[in-house]
């Protein structure tokens, strides 16, 4: 089959590589008939060393299933699924709390950079398959695939970033990014009720959609001069919580400037840094609060599939392009050029 590896910063390729197989009972072969390129990939696309790779890539899926392990109860030959980010059994106590990034089970693990599998590809081996897969009641070619694809990644991550945070209906809310993340964040803030969400992004067609998802103002300043703007929309005092879909240093030094005393820094943007400004000038003096971390998607995609499946919410508007897996490397490079948003993978 044909699969996309990365070999080092800007070195995207799709190659030939042996078919998945079967190597225990609790797994499933999936022929993939959705992917997507996701944001976090252009982390490793500007910065990976040559020595780490070739490495397989994709973590976002919707497929059918073709085969399955002994002892898979959940889903069957034939069904379409859409997987998680992270693979989880959904049964040990770290997963019954809804942390199924944190899943205990051995085979527990993230796709592409951490395993030996990856989702920009035509099939895929999905470990603890009854766990990880999620069974969807449309056909592979159905109009809402792009929304659904989202649970697997990037709405759930914007939505756990507004749960983190506290977002309800008494919360003013900023957001960080005009990614797909952080517009799915602004999304999610919408849902949750906050009474204002502002957008701190520069690129107008990504804007322009946050204010569809729910945005009551824009910003595109950054540094000092927006947080000021962001200040001044807020009576001086800030949001009371700052939903941080970055990941970079800048970026969060920008969300300590805008939180409010007592508030929430929510951060879901992969950090591109070892060391934050943690301590008494930072979050111990305003009593602020640091949370967030790598989504437990698995844990919303039932909570976020209805208003999907009812068409009262697409966020698969997200998706701005289109390709087959012969046109990824070019994705790449469309996204790290801020051309496209987000790109469909149709292998």
């Amino acid at each position: 089959m044909r699969a996309t590896l990365m070999y080092g910063a800007g070195d995207v390729r799709v190659e030939n590589v042996p078919d998945p197989v079967i190597k225990h009972p609790t797994d499933a072969l999936v022929r993939i008939t959705a992917s997507c390129v996701c944001g976090s990939d252009l982390h490793p696309y500007g910065s990976m060393k040559p020595e780490d790779g070739p490495a397989r890539m994709g973590h976002e899926f919707i497929g059918v299933v073709e085969d399955t392990g002994p002892q898979v109860t959940t889903v069957k030959r034939g069904d379409l699924v859409v997987a998680p980010f992270a693979i989880s059994d959904n049964t040990c106590e770290f997963c019954r709390e809804g942390l199924h990034t944190s899943c205990s089970h051995p085979q527990a693990n993230f796709w592409d950079g951490e395993s030996e599998e990856g989702a920009q590809a035509e099939a895929i081996r999905v470990p603890l398959a009854d766990g990880t897969l999620v069974k969807l009641p449309v056909a592979a070619d159905s109009a809402l695939i792009p929304s659904l694809l989202t649970l697997s990644d990037v709405f759930g991550t914007g939505h756990h970033a507004a749960v983190m945070g506290g977002v309800d209906e008494r919360t003013r809310v900023t957001v960080i990014g005009d990614g797909a993340v952080g517009l799915l964040a602004v999304l999610s803030a919408k849902l949750l009720g906050a009474e204002q969400i502002i957008l701190m992004g520069r690129h107008r067609e990504r804007t322009d959609l946050g204010r569809e998802f729910g945005a009551t103002d824009v910003v595109a300043a950054r540094g000092e001069e927006g947080i000021e703007r962001v200040r001044q929309l807020t009576g001086g005092h800030g949001t009371h919580v700052v939903l941080e879909a970055v990941g970079h240093m800048p970026a969060y030094q920008q969300a300590l400037g805008i939180v409010r005393p007592g508030g929430v820094i929510s951060r879901v943007g992969v950090p591109q840094y070892e060391e934050a400004p943690i301590g008494m000038g930072s979050l111990f003096r305003p009593n602020l609060r640091l949370a967030g971390g790598p989504a437990p998607v698995r844990a919303y995609i039932e909570e976020l599939m209805p208003a999907i499946l009812d068409g009262s919410i697409e966020p698969g508007k997200v998706f701005d392009a289109t390709t087959s897996l012969d046109g990824v490397p070019a994705g790449y490079r469309d996204m790290a050029d801020r051309k496209s948003l987000k790109v469909l993978v149709k292998p």
